[in-house]
């Protein structure tokens, strides 16, 4: 799989074709790049922590403290670290959010400068530090470990060149003393180059993962629940004011337009047929007539009457039974349902069927509505040729659209050939 195909590091080790990606090579740089921001960190912790070893020596064996002198010193300088840590991390994360697209291509938006006293109270902030500490002092430690093995690997390769000295190569334990003697261990050096590659990824995979748990932005979790609150506000909003205009269509508009039809079917009565007015009066007659199934049409778009009056369960097999092929209803028993899944999981059934009946050249199809947990799961199966695809059409876009709209997801299974499988699940809070 070629870097284009994954989107960060840890995707691409997972990839058959790794070795021969861009993305070793990615991972190689963001590791080297890591190694001067590293060591000029563990610098600055040796500075600060070197004083630390003699003082504690001291303790273990003259069970006396240090010298004042000593003790001012580490405290002045553990101060000083605290102080200018959330200052100088700042600097670094900005630079580790940059260097970090190396190997993650998911963006890590930048942290504007908060003001120096916001600076110290964040939590960020002491993330940041965290990191700080664990860039200058865990890292080194492990590409020490990581140089130690590289060179060891070197070394086991390059081991027939370096039989014949006058001073025996020992490679892991064990002397050389021919050529002979060394050629397995180069073929063991060679075979081990795909896995350092593999190492390489790793190392940087983890150091990367840190870094984007340390530096993202905190997600605001009660930003969220606002969110999610006043999403279901709206979703309940627009649907209370879907059923206002189907009771002000069906109980207004439609009972004077039956009467408005019914009154040109009299009046075409009482003309007589070779009357100027009779085609004119038929016409208005057909019109009124359209209309008013155009008219029952677009309230049954909003709330099936059949929903109202049958329950979920009785609607879906009130559309089984009209679709054009045997359709087989499975619904098992469970509690009310909030209306706006009821509408949901309806229009979910009757597009579905419309599709298998258009599209899929199917003989059959099932229609399963089952509770898992809190959650209506609706299924609709065929047996036709499958090959589904959302972008060929608005039909599967629409649905998954209505289906987000209640915090739900919609699942698609259409391998060519069939069988074609829509899973619809639907939270059921209220």
């Amino acid at each position: 799989m070629t870097t284009e195909h994954s989107s960060h590091l840890a995707e691409a080790l997972r990839r058959r074709r790794w070795l021969i990606s861009a993305w070793p090579w990615r991972a190689l740089a963001y590791l080297v790049t890591t190694v001067p921001i590293a060591g000029f960190l563990a610098v600055g912790l040796l500075v600060i922590g070197g004083p630390m070893l003699p003082v504690f020596s001291t303790l273990r064996r003259h069970g006396r403290p240090p010298s004042i002198a000593l003790m001012l010193f580490l405290i002045t300088g553990s101060v000083v670290l605290v102080a200018l840590a959330p200052l100088l991390s700042f600097a670094v994360a900005a630079v580790e959010r940059w260097r970090v697209r190396l190997v993650d291509g998911r963006p890590l938006a930048s942290s504007p400068w908060p003001g120096l006293a916001a600076r110290y109270r964040s939590a960020a902030t002491w993330r940041e530090v965290a990191y700080l500490f664990w860039l200058g002092g865990f890292t080194p430690v492990a590409y020490w470990v990581f140089l130690i093995l590289v060179l060891l690997d070197l070394g086991m390769i390059s081991s027939p060149w370096l039989a014949g000295d006058a001073n025996q190569p020992v490679v892991i334990w064990q002397p050389i003393d021919s050529t002979g003697e060394a050629i397995p261990y180069a073929i063991v050096g060679v075979l081990l180059i795909p896995v350092l590659w593999y190492a390489i990824g790793l190392l940087a995979a983890v150091q990367a993962a840190v870094a984007r748990w340390a530096l993202a932005h905190p997600v605001d979790a009660a930003a969220l629940r606002e969110v999610a609150r006043s999403r279901t506000r709206l979703v309940g909003a627009y649907e209370a004011e879907r059923r206002r205009i189907e009771r002000d269509l069906h109980d207004g508009a439609q009972p004077r337009l039956t009467s408005l039809t019914l009154q040109l079917g009299l009046a075409q009565l009482d003309v007589p047929e070779d009357s100027p007015a009779a085609r004119p009066l038929a016409v208005a007659h057909d019109q009124a007539r359209g209309l008013m199934v155009m008219l029952r049409q677009l309230v049954h778009g909003i709330r099936p009457q059949s929903l109202t009056d049958l329950g979920l369960a009785g609607a879906v097999r009130e559309l089984a039974d009209a679709a054009t092929i045997p359709v087989t209803v499975h619904a098992d028993p469970h509690d009310e349902l909030p209306e706006i899944v009821e509408t949901t999981a309806y229009f979910v059934v009757s597009e579905a069927l419309g599709n298998v009946a258009r599209h899929a050249g199917a003989t059959r199809a099932d229609v399963r509505l089952t509770r898992a947990g809190g959650d209506l799961v609706v299924e609709v199966t065929d047996d036709g040729h499958g090959g589904a695809d959302p972008a060929r059409g608005t039909g599967l876009t629409g649905l998954a659209d209505r289906v987000a709209a209640v915090d739900g997801r919609l699942l698609l299974s259409s391998p060519p050939g069939g069988p074609t499988v829509l899973r619809v699940e639907m939270p059921c809070r209220r």
